[in-house]
Parts: structure tokens; sequence; C-alpha cells
């Protein structure tokens, strides 16, 4: 059976994958599950990113390829870009889109910096519709959501971070019937506040 780093590198390297690394400030947004696997989340991370500053790292698979790679498999000695992003941030978010039936319109904060998910939290509950749910105890989190391993890149920099789920409505053009900002799709007005808020939280975030 192949060792984790060959199948890290294996999977970077095929040709449906794009590995994104764009370098500007200590805070950093990561989407390595973005393009056709959990559809938005990289457009969302990069997004917030260039309009606070904030350094990006993503990894976008082009349809119809589709497969999920653990968070924790993703190791920065197994990929350059990885390793000077994390080299360059101090707290990040990574974005993650999840679906579950009883979780429909939950968005649910883990990660190992609880002070950031309360931040991000009273933003999102101002910013966004009153459907959805915006979970920050991790009690409430099912717990393969919880982003709580150590070797979860949203735990790698000093400050940790925060690892954001959405669900699906959040993420997806009802007017268009597909995926905001996918395949062409005009993008949702739930994603535009979605992205209005986190930037709002990543400006006003104090590390102190």
């Amino acid at each position: 059976m192949a060792n984790v780093s060959e199948v890290l590198r294996s999977f970077l390297a095929r040709p449906e994958i794009t590995e994104v690394c764009e370098l500007r400030g200590s805070f950093g947004l990561m989407a390595f599950h973005g393009g056709n696997l959990e559809r938005t989340t990289d457009v969302i991370a990069a997004e917030v990113a260039e309009q606070t500053g904030s350094s990006y790292y993503g990894v976008i698979q082009a349809a119809p390829f589709r497969q999920h790679i653990p968070s924790i498999r993703f190791d920065p000695m197994h990929s350059e870009s990885l390793a000077a992003f994390l080299d360059r941030v101090d707290t990040v978010i990574a974005v993650h889109g999840y679906g579950r039936d009883d979780r429909f319109w939950d968005i649910l904060l883990g990660g190992r910096n609880r002070e950031l998910a309360h931040h991000l939290g009273t933003h999102l509950a101002a910013g966004l519709d009153e459907r959805y749910g915006v979970v920050v105890d991790l009690e409430e989190i099912p717990d393969g959501l919880r982003g709580q391993h150590p070797r979860n890149p949203v735990n790698l920099p000093v400050n940790c971070g925060v690892q954001i789920e959405l669900p699906p409505p959040i993420r997806w053009n009802r007017d268009a019937a597909n995926w905001s900002d996918h395949e062409g799709t005009p993008r949702a007005l739930d994603v535009s506040s979605l992205i209005a808020a986190l930037c709002a939280a990543v400006s006003t975030w104090s590390a102190d």
C-alpha cells in the first residue's frame, strides 16, 4: 500500500488538480477541497483573502474529477506550496463544505482557535439570513467535523484557526439551479453575504 506522502504527491500531480498559493498577510484562508469537490469553497476563501489582504492556499479539482483526501493528509512536508503558505501565516480560516440532512442549514465553526470561532460566529449571525444556524459550541458539532486533529492544516499555524463547514443551501444558487460560481453559474446572494461577513470578521480580528 502506498504511504501517505506518495498518495498526496500523486494526487497533487494529477492534471485535474491545481494547487494555488498566494502569499500576502499573516492571516490566511484555505480551501483544499475546492473546485468540483466541495463546490464554491475555494471561491469564498480566495475572495475573502484578496479583499482583506490575507494569504490564500487552495486545491482545485476540475470536473468531472472528485477525490476526497482527508484534511490530515495535507502535510506541508509533501507540498512546497502548503509549506510556504504555513510559513507565512499565524492564523487561518479553512473553508469546507458538507451535507447532512439533519444539519441542512447549519454553519459549523470548528478548529482549535475558539476565540476566533466566537468572533466569526458573531459576524456570521449578524450578516446572514436568519435561516442559517451558526454553531460555535464544539459539543454541538458532529465529531468528524470539529477540526480538532493536530495534523489538520487549520491547526498548524502558531495561533491555529477555524474550520468552517458550509451546508449546501449557502453554496447553491437556487435561481440558476447550480452551485454558485461553478461552471459559469452567477453568484448567489447568500454567497455574497457570506463573503461580506467573513471579510468584516477578518478585518476586525485581533490576535491579542
